[in-house]
């Protein structure tokens, strides 16, 4: 599932070939859960607008629109967004994966799963977005409006600070692997990171919240801020369906100390990798190092 370094690496790959150019149309699929603004009135309310900027909340992408309005766009578990030209076997579906050999895989032709189809009145690649599973979402915001999915996001995971999460873990019973995927809190943090920065901060994720110190708040801080700024650097994490916008494979899942290693040794110390179920999310840790 595209977690934040995902979306900030789509946000700056996709960003030259959206923000300053107006769109002449937009193709969608038919209606679905997909969809929070209908595709009748995405198809209006996009056509001729000029895309401003494009910039990030948590996981959402938010284009601003020329006249105010916001689209906001959400990859969910398997959305992707990139340009025509992108090349990847993860832009085909697994019919057309086991259909075709490699040579025939290279370009990109929309399926049923491109939901959102791009183009642009000065003649730039198109853009599409495509989502299998359809837990993705999109949605058109008037100028000045304003929906409970943002309202609710708590401060975003880059600027997080040993301080807030300290104030923040007082009294909480959970799990401090699911406080860190709690997005009212801090928003932005997935499975994949929150494993990854609790084994660097050597803090157990079955630990309750409430009993994490105000030192090792500040060592989680730091280390959610270090994972997800290499995520950035590598351009994210592909392990099913993430790619760049323009068709290429993250590399962070070459760094994973912990996340999807269960059996493998600890990178640090060589004890077994463990993995068990926190709050029913599969989670990765070392019973050696982290206490």
């Amino acid at each position: 599932m595209p977690e934040l370094p995902e979306v900030e690496v789509t946000r700056r790959r996709i960003e030259p070939l959206l923000v300053g150019r107006r769109i002449r149309q937009l193709e969608t699929t038919g209606d679905s859960y997909l969809f929070l603004t209908s595709p009748v009135q995405l198809r209006r309310g996009l056509r001729g607008r000029r895309v401003e900027f494009l910039g990030r909340r948590g996981k959402y992408l938010v284009s601003n629109l020329e006249g105010g309005s916001r689209l906001i766009v959400h990859l969910g578990m398997t959305g992707q967004l990139f340009g025509a030209g992108a090349s990847s076997v993860r832009l085909l579906s697994a019919t057309a994966r086991a259909s075709l050999v490699p040579e025939e895989q290279r370009g990109f032709r929309p399926d049923a799963h491109t939901h959102l189809h791009f183009r642009f009145e000065d003649g730039a690649p198109d853009v599409y977005f495509r989502d299998v599973r359809k837990f993705g979402k999109i949605l058109l915001l008037a100028s000045g409006e304003s929906h409970p999915r943002l309202e609710r996001l708590g401060a975003d995971a880059l600027d997080v600070t040993g301080e807030l999460l300290f104030a923040a873990t007082r009294g909480r019973r959970v799990a401090i692997k699911s406080f860190l995927l709690d997005q009212t809190v801090v928003t932005g943090i997935g499975n994949i990171y929150a494993d990854e920065a609790l084994h660097r901060a050597r803090v157990r994720p079955t630990r309750r919240a409430a009993r994490v110190t105000r030192a090792e708040s500040d060592r989680i801080a730091v280390e959610v801020r270090n994972v997800l700024e290499r995520a950035i650097e590598t351009g994210g994490t592909s392990i099913r369906d993430y790619v760049t916008p323009d068709g290429s494979d993250g590399g962070f899942q070459d760094e994973r100390r912990v996340y999807a290693r269960q059996g493998e040794p600890c990178l640090v110390c060589d004890a077994p990798v463990r993995r068990i179920v926190v709050g029913q999310r599969g989670t990765h840790y070392c019973p050696r190092c982290q206490r």
